[in-house]
């Protein structure tokens, strides 16, 4: 079938595998140029492994360390006039690179928030790889059924006390505008989203790993959070969203003594802020990181999700000397550049200046597109869209 982009709203609503696959290729080759994660680790369990910091995390273990990875995430499938979702088509295009290059790769595909794809991924760790030396819990859902209750929660994005008003983008049309998102209505919006995008689930997921034995001598997990500029604190850091993130840094001292008796160690990075499909959907974001876009690449400091990722593997967490930089807080950071004094000032001046009719020329909003696009498998210069393409991809070991 012949494949263009669909959108509504933040989402497109459909995927082209030939341009997904060529945006895996795309990270793999930046991993081989960059050379190897010479500490790196060999066995890997990536959770929420398909689109994002998740499927960059994959690729920089696998083609800079050689590792073996399993990845979990919940896509839908590809069916005959129906194209799958990117995360499906990028872990395709993942499993075959990786097998052509001769490295061990599986997927799971379901809930990873479930007692079942628990026990699913431990029984294919026990059989193929026995352990894992690193695990990456990359997830992020809207939703959440908790596996012990059966209760479900969904998370909410507002702030706390007071209304927060602010500029936004359209980032299709490129029109700015002004918004106001209304705070809280109850605890109980906090406490939703702490439930699913908080540290509970990873720490199941770690005492399930433990507990079942397939957990390597001084292992390793990461965790993905963001802080950002105090101009997106109302809405982020300060809101119901930094209340979660709060949780899940928080669960590093709990996964730590789950794992002090094989020498584990649980870490967060904080990372910058990229176009994913999660940050796209966050008011004021988009437009913050189009200014921000500018900036850095003018400076020669931009990354994407591969940069970030093969950098978090190289030069903090498996480093020469073994030594791990943290921050004040026990984090990992490398957000460093975006965070950087000369970059936020930069970016706080345009932000007082950024209009509708001056945007395409003071910011890379433009940029922002192209990679919101690519996400997809569109906008890439080598892919005929006007072409036929096979929609029905399989995942090698689905």
């Amino acid at each position: 079938m012949i494949i263009k982009p669909r959108t509504r709203g933040f989402i497109c609503l459909t995927a082209h595998p030939e341009g997904t696959a060529l945006n895996i290729k795309n990270q793999i080759d930046y991993v081989r140029s960059k050379g190897t994660i010479a500490n790196g680790p060999k066995k890997v369990l990536v959770i929420g492994a398909s689109t994002g910091f998740g499927i960059s995390s994959r690729i920089a273990a696998a083609f800079g360390s050689g590792a073996a990875t399993i990845g979990v995430f919940f896509e839908k499938p590809a069916a005959e006039g129906k194209p799958g979702t990117a995360g499906w088509y990028n872990s395709a295009a993942f499993e075959k690179e990786a097998q052509n290059a001769g490295l061990y790769a599986k997927s799971i595909n379901g809930d990873a928030f479930s007692d079942e794809i628990k026990k699913q991924t431990i029984d294919l760790i026990k059989k193929d790889l026995g352990t894992v030396d690193l695990v990456v819990y990359s997830l992020a859902s809207p939703r959440r059924t908790h596996p012990k209750t059966g209760v479900a929660y969904a998370s909410v994005l507002k702030p706390i006390g007071q209304p927060f008003e602010n500029k936004t983008v359209d980032f299709h049309s490129g029109v700015v505008s002004d918004i106001t998102i209304n705070p809280i209505d109850s605890q109980e919006d906090i406490d939703n989203t702490i439930a699913v995008m908080g540290g509970e689930d990873w720490k199941f997921w770690m005492e399930d790993l433990h507990n079942a034995g397939v957990l390597a001598d001084n292992v390793k997990t990461v965790a993905y959070s963001y802080i950002g500029p105090e101009l997106t604190f109302p809405i982020y850091r300060n809101g119901t969203i930094g209340q979660a993130k709060n949780d899940l840094e928080a669960t590093t001292g709990t996964i730590n003594n789950i794992l002090k008796d094989i020498n584990g160690q649980a870490f967060v990075s904080v990372n910058k802020a990229l176009v994913t499909q999660s940050s796209s959907a966050i008011p004021v974001v988009p437009l913050y990181i189009s200014l921000l876009y500018k900036v850095m690449k003018q400076k020669g400091i931009h990354e994407g999700t591969i940069e970030q990722m093969y950098r978090l593997f190289k030069e903090r967490m498996y480093t020469e000397n073994g030594e791990i930089a943290l921050d004040n807080e026990g984090r990992i950071r490398v957000d460093d550049w975006e965070m950087r004094d000369d970059v936020q000032a930069e970016v706080a001046q345009l932000w007082k200046e950024a209009t509708t009719e001056n945007l395409e020329q003071i910011s890379d909003i433009e940029g922002y597109r192209n990679d919101f696009f690519n996400l997809f498998g569109f906008n890439f210069n080598e892919i005929n869209y006007d072409a036929d393409t096979n929609e029905v991809v399989n995942i090698p070991s689905i």
